[in-house]
């Protein structure tokens, strides 16, 4: 395995070389200033969104549609999926794939450089430069959807909670990491690489994620000490924080406090999604000022990296009042509605009933929870230290 391992990374290496061009870009490089981000030079609040799919689009137009009016909109940051793993590349010709994981091939993992491999995500990073719209690229998903955690167990052994220390599957996903960072550490595209989409570690200690999250994120900056790095979990916190509901039990192996402390991950995330987790919206404004004080505590700043409602007529009612706690209330950094969504050139509609489509209209929920909260969070007066 270590041969087949040294021969991969020389690929990769060679491969990784392959640098997506350069635009003029608007950006430099973002980075934590106490409590809040410096970006495009300047110490504020700001807001996000999501589009998980922008490097799937098989058409630059779309890319080029999504991200201009994520521009206009005023947002700075958008979340994209930098993962995209499949296990076998017969039946998935006409899908977006990234790399295949399978022990059958040279250290068990192949970089996709065709047409609907890695040039789709390029053609996300080259874009958004472009646009002067920044980057979170996580290199991992929890989740089965586009290949996640279950990819590299298929191929390598072990389940959902055994990949975390399962040497194989670690080698695996740090050679996609070492891939990824480099192809672009050298853009203004990046804002921060993610460690992975939503990590739990169902009914594991909390230090399995602690000490998984400190090595990976070490080796991040190993390979660049330039960019943010940030772990992408949903904020679960543990004992004796909070009243040991569902959200503070620790079940989920993640204890938010305990992984802020973590020197090598900038900043700290969270999500949010009361109607899944089984608590009223109300308690919602809760969950952000917790975050807000645990990032107070730590001294870093933290962001709310997704949120969202899943009813067609209420999403602004319900919505709302949690962006006025963020800006009247809190100092959470930024926020990323989960997701924009927009009519696209070729059709492709990847949206949820969470989404909210581009509508400049006025007293559209875009307009409210996009457009006017973008403009509330830039108008915020900045303190880096509170």
């Amino acid at each position: 395995m270590k041969t087949s391992l040294a021969l991969l990374a020389t690929v990769l290496s060679s491969v990784s070389s392959l640098v997506v061009p350069r635009a003029n870009p608007k950006t430099t490089h973002a980075y934590a200033n106490g409590r809040l981000f410096n970006i495009d030079g300047k110490t504020q609040y700001f807001a996000g969104t999501n589009t998980w799919w922008l490097g799937h689009l098989m058409s630059d137009a779309d890319v080029e549609t999504a991200v201009s009016e994520i521009a206009s909109t005023g947002l700075k940051v958008t979340r994209v999926w930098g993962f995209g793993n499949v296990n076998t590349a017969a039946g998935n010709e006409n899908s977006v794939y990234f790399q295949i994981l399978n022990e059958t091939l040279p250290g068990g993992q192949q970089i996709n450089m065709n047409a609907n491999g890695i040039a789709r995500l390029d053609s996300a990073v080259y874009t958004a430069e472009k646009y002067g719209i920044q980057l979170v690229l996580p290199m991992l998903n929890n989740w089965g959807d586009l290949g996640g955690i279950a990819t590299y167990t298929t191929a390598f052994g072990g389940n959902a909670t055994s990949f975390y220390t399962d040497a194989k599957s670690q080698a695996a996903y740090r050679n996609y990491i070492e891939f990824v960072v480099n192809r672009y550490k050298n853009t203004n595209a990046i804002f921060a690489w993610e460690l992975c989409n939503e990590p739990r570690c169902h009914g594991c200690d909390t230090s399995v994620i602690y000490n998984w999250a400190s090595e990976t994120s070490a080796f991040i900056k190993s390979l660049d000490p330039t960019h943010m790095v940030t772990l992408g979990d949903e904020g679960w916190m543990a004992p004796p924080t909070g009243d040991g509901s569902y959200a503070y039990s620790g079940a989920e192996g993640v204890d938010f406090i305990k992984n802020l402390g973590i020197s090598t991950l900038d900043y700290g995330t969270f999500h949010m999604y009361p109607d899944q987790w089984g608590y009223n919206f109300t308690w919602g404004n809760t969950w952000i000022e917790q975050h807000d004080a645990a990032g107070k505590a730590a001294g870093k700043p933290v962001v709310l990296e997704e949120y969202g409602a899943p009813y067609a007529n209420n999403k602004t009612a319900i919505t709302l009042p949690w962006q006025n706690t963020i800006v009247q209330d809190t100092s959470i950094a930024y926020d990323s509605y989960w997701q924009f969504a927009t009519v696209l050139p070729s059709g492709t509609n990847d949206a949820d009933n969470y989404a909210i489509s581009y509508n400049t209209a006025v007293g559209s929920d875009y307009q409210t929870l996009f457009i006017q909260h973008a403009k509330a969070m830039a108008a915020k007066p900045a303190v880096a230290n509170q």
